[in-house]
């Protein structure tokens, strides 16, 4: 069981002096996101995903070898994307990984959220709770160490 009063929404914000479109690059292109991934979840991805609108799914190896099918649920190019994974063929048991991106006068605030509100599976509980504002705060400065290069 879960407390009813636990937060299901972890998130951090950073400025990262890059322009948006080149920050969004780096995330909307599945084979980039294993440089920045502060969770050391990410593996590999195939060629030629790039996520270009609401509803494309994209591939994903883990570092434990699993294959996740992730189903993209927003999208707005260069400022918005969130993905929900699932195992391949299977409807997403209810996680939610969101970027927002806001250019300012310093480079761009990126925000990254981790939402599981909607998560049911008991048995993903343990791993949801140890994604936490820390571990989103570590793909953030990794991001950004990549997009200043």
């Amino acid at each position: 069981m879960t407390d009813p009063t636990e937060s299901k929404i972890s998130s951090a914000t950073r400025t990262i002096a890059a322009p948006a479109e080149r920050i969004f690059e780096l995330i909307a292109e599945p084979t980039q996101q294993t440089r920045w991934d502060g969770n050391d979840n990410l593996a590999e991805a195939p060629e030629g995903q790039r996520v270009k609108a609401m509803g494309d799914k994209f591939l994903m190896t883990t570092t434990k070898g699993l294959v996740r099918e992730n189903h993209v649920v927003e999208f707005e190019e260069g400022r918005r994307i969130a993905w929900r994974p699932s195992e391949v063929g299977e409807p997403p048991p209810g996680h939610l990984w969101r970027w927002e991106l806001e250019p300012t006068d310093e480079g761009t605030q990126v925000t990254h959220t981790y939402d599981w509100t909607e998560l049911t599976d008991e048995s993903r509980f343990d791993r949801a709770r140890s994604t936490t504002p820390d571990r989103l705060k570590a793909s953030l400065d990794n991001l950004a160490r990549i997009a200043e290069e």
